[in-house]
C-alpha cells in the first residue's frame, strides 16, 4: 500500500488526497484519515519526503485522536438533530392532522359584525367589525398569531388565540393570503403599539385565497435584496409593499391637490386626444403608427389642444399620458408619463411664472394641510418643508455666468455633438457659454448647491420649439442672439419639472416658424386658426407629474412614481 504524504508548508488537509503531488498539510490529519498507514513528510516541497520520527508521530497521534472525538460528536449531534428534526415534524405532521377536526362557525348568537375598510375603523372600537383583505405580516408567538392585515386603505393588528388559532389554515397561513376577519376591535393596551392604536381579536375567520409557501412563498419570489431587472418583472408584486403603495396613495392625492388648486384659479380640465397627427417637440421623438391607413403618432404634449380651448372655455388644464420615443436611461426620464399642463389667456410672461409658482405652492400647501397626505409625506420624506416663496428667478445668461463662476463646466464637443477627449483619453470638459444647450447634469448641481426652487428662463430661439414666443431685444444689447420667453422650473435633487412659455401670437410669425422648421403647416391648420380668429397673447406650462413626486417624496428616480413605469426596453408587465 503507497505511504501517505504530508507537505507542512505547501500540503492541504483540505484539498490534498495523501498523494506525493497532492500531500496533506499535518501528519495528525494523516493518521486521522489513513490509520495504520506508512507516512511520508517534508518541512516544504524544497526538502525530500522523509518518514516521521517516533516524537512526531505520538504528537500526531494525539492530534488524529483529538479529530476523532470531534468527529464522533458531529455524528451524535447530527443524529440527535435529525432525531429531534423527525419528532418535530411528526409532532407537527400529528397537530396539523388534529387541526383538521377543528372547524370554526360563526357564532350567531354575538352581536353582528358591521363591515368595514380598515381606514374607518377607528368610530367601531369596542364593537364586532368585519374586515377583509391580505396577510402582510404573520407572526406565531407560543400558540397565539399576529396578523398585521392589508386592504389598501390602511393596516390593522389581528390576534388569533386558542380554538381560532388551532384550525388547519391558522397553522399553514402563509404571507399575501387573503382572509375574512371577524371579531371584535380593542384599543391596544397601554404601553403597547399597533397600526391605529387598536387590533382586532378575532372569534371567526376563514382563508378565501391560500398563497403558496415552499419555494413559491412570495418571500422567495420577491425581497428587498432582489435584482432591480426582477423587482421590474415583479413590479406587480414590488405594488404591495408598504413603500410603493405609499408612494402611489401619494400620487392619488397628489393628483387630487393639482386638480384643487387649478380650479380654485378658475382654469376648466379638458381630454385632449392621445392619437395625434401633428408634432409639438420635434419628430425624432415621436412614437409612430398606422391609424387606418394614414401616418398618426401618440402625443408628446396636449398644448396645441389646449389652446384651441382658450377662446370657448377660458383657462384650462389636463392630466393626460405623454410619450416620447427618447432612448434615455436616466432616473429622471420616462417613455410614457403623466404630464399635467396648463394654457393660459391675457397674460404677460411675468403672469405665467407667478401663476405656476401659485399653483405649485397651493398644491403642496393643500397636500400638507390634510393629514393623511402629511402623514404619507413625512414618511417617505422626512422633514419635507414647503418651498419657501418666492422662487428665484435666473435668466438663462446669467445661469450660464453662474456655472462658470461655480466651476461647474461642460463635456467640450465637435460638430456632430461628439466628446472631444485630450491626450490622456479623458473627456475635455469645458466652461459654459452663451448659446450652449445647459445639460441636465449642470442644472442639477445649480439648484442642488441654491438648494431652492429655480426658475431658470429666456433660452435661445435656436434651442427651443418653434411656437415659442420671442423676447424683444433689450436696449443696447449687442449680437444676433434671439431669446424666448420661455422659464424651466428647477427643484433641488429632480431638476425640471415644469417647462413653459409664451406662444407665439401672431399669424405671420407663426408661418415663418413653420418654414424655418421645415414644418408643413396644412395638419395645423386648427392650430394656425387660433391666430386667425381674434389671436390674444397667451402661455403655457407642462409638469411631469412623476417628477413632480420624486421631489415630493423624496424618491431617487420616477420609475418609483408611476405604476408601471415605461422606459427603453421595458414594457411589461
Amino acid at each position: 500500500m503507497a505511504p501517505i504524504h504530508v507537505d507542512e508548508t505547501s500540503g492541504s488537509d483540505t484539498t490534498g488526497a495523501g498523494a506525493p503531488d497532492s500531500p496533506y498539510q499535518s501528519l495528525g490529519y494523516a493518521l486521522f484519515t489513513h490509520p495504520g498507514q506508512a507516512y511520508l513528510i517534508r518541512k516544504d516541497p524544497t526538502a525530500s519526503y522523509e518518514e516521521p520520527t517516533q516524537s512526531s508521530l505520538k504528537k500526531a497521534k494525539k492530534t488524529a485522536d483529538g479529530l476523532e472525538k470531534k468527529k464522533k460528536k458531529a455524528e451524535e449531534l447530527a443524529e440527535r438533530e435529525a432525531r429531534e428534526e423527525g419528532e418535530k415534524r411528526a409532532k407537527r405532521e400529528k397537530l396539523l392532522e388534529e387541526s383538521k377536526k377543528v372547524v370554526l362557525v360563526e357564532d350567531e348568537a354575538l352581536p353582528e359584525a358591521i363591515r368595514s375598510k380598515i381606514a374607518h375603523l377607528t368610530a367601531y372600537r369596542s364593537k364586532r367589525v368585519r374586515v377583509l383583505g391580505w396577510v402582510h405580516r404573520l407572526r406565531d408567538q407560543k400558540g397565539i398569531i399576529f396578523i398585521v392585515l392589508r386592504d389598501g386603505t390602511g393596516y390593522l393588528q389581528a390576534v388569533l388565540s386558542d380554538r381560532v388559532s388551532q384550525t388547519y389554515e391558522a397553522l399553514t397561513l402563509t404571507l399575501e393570503s387573503s382572509v375574512e376577519f371577524v371579531g371584535t376591535l380593542q384599543e391596544v393596551p397601554e404601553g403597547k403599539t399597533a397600526p391605529g392604536n387598536h387590533e382586532l381579536i378575532v372569534d371567526y375567520w376563514r382563508v378565501l385565497g391560500a398563497s403558496p409557501g415552499g419555494d413559491d412563498a412570495f418571500t422567495n419570489r420577491l425581497n428587498e435584496k432582489s435584482d432591480p431587472s426582477i423587482q421590474a418583472d415583479l413590479r406587480h408584486l414590488v405594488l404591495r409593499g408598504e413603500t410603493a403603495s405609499a408612494v402611489l396613495r401619494l400620487r392619488s392625492y397628489l393628483l387630487s391637490a393639482f386638480r384643487q388648486a387649478l380650479t380654485s384659479y378658475s382654469l376648466i380640465e379638458v381630454t385632449p386626444p392621445c392619437l395625434v397627427q401633428t408634432q409639438v417637440e420635434g419628430g425624432a421623438t415621436l412614437f409612430k403608427l398606422d391609424y387606418y391607413g394614414q401616418p398618426a403618432f401618440l402625443t408628446q404634449s396636449s398644448q396645441l389642444y389646449l389652446e384651441t380651448c382658450l377662446p370657448s372655455l377660458g383657462d384650462v388644464f389636463c392630466v393626460q399620458e405623454s410619450f416620447r420615443a427618447e432612448n434615455s436611461h436616466t432616473r429622471r426620464h420616462l417613455s410614457e408619463y403623466t404630464h399635467l399642463e396648463g394654457e393660459l389667456a391675457f397674460i404677460t410672461f411675468d403672469d405665467l411664472m407667478t401663476h405656476i409658482e401659485n399653483f405649485i405652492c397651493r398644491t403642496v400647501d393643500i397636500l400638507l394641510k390634510d393629514p393623511v397626505s402629511a402623514r404619507l409625506i413625512e414618511t417617505l420624506n422626512p422633514g419635507f418643508e414647503a418651498p419657501t416663496r418666492p422662487f428665484l428667478r435666473l435668466s438663462y445668461v446669467d445661469a450660464i455666468d453662474w456655472l462658470n463662476k461655480h466651476g461647474i463646466k461642460r463635456p467640450a464637443e465637435d460638430s456632430e455633438g461628439n466628446p472631444i477627449k485630450d491626450e490622456s483619453g479623458q473627456v475635455k470638459m469645458v466652461e459654459h457659454a452663451v448659446g450652449d444647450d445647459i445639460a441636465e447634469a449642470a442644472e442639477r448641481q445649480m439648484t442642488d448647491r441654491i438648494g431652492a426652487p429655480v426658475f431658470l428662463y429666456g433660452f435661445p430661439a435656436e434651442l427651443k420649439a418653434f411656437y415659442m414666443k420671442k423676447m424683444p431685444p433689450k436696449e443696447g444689447e449687442k449680437g444676433n442672439m434671439v431669446f424666448t420667453e420661455s422659464c424651466d422650473l428647477l427643484m433641488p435633487n429632480v431638476g425640471e419639472i415644469v417647462g413653459g412659455s409664451m406662444r407665439i401670437s401672431d399669424i405671420d410669425e407663426l408661418l415663418a416658424a413653420y418654414r424655418r422648421e421645415g414644418i408643413d403647416p396644412e395638419p395645423y391648420y386648427w392650430f394656425t386658426d387660433q391666430r386667425k380668429y381674434g389671436t390674444c397673447e397667451h402661455g403655457g406650462y407642462g409638469l411631469g407629474v412623476e417628477r413632480f413626486l420624486a421631489w415630493l417624496a423624496n424618491r431617487y428616480t420616477v420609475r418609483e412614481c408611476s405604476i408601471y413605469p415605461r422606459w427603453p426596453g421595458r414594457a411589461t408587465p
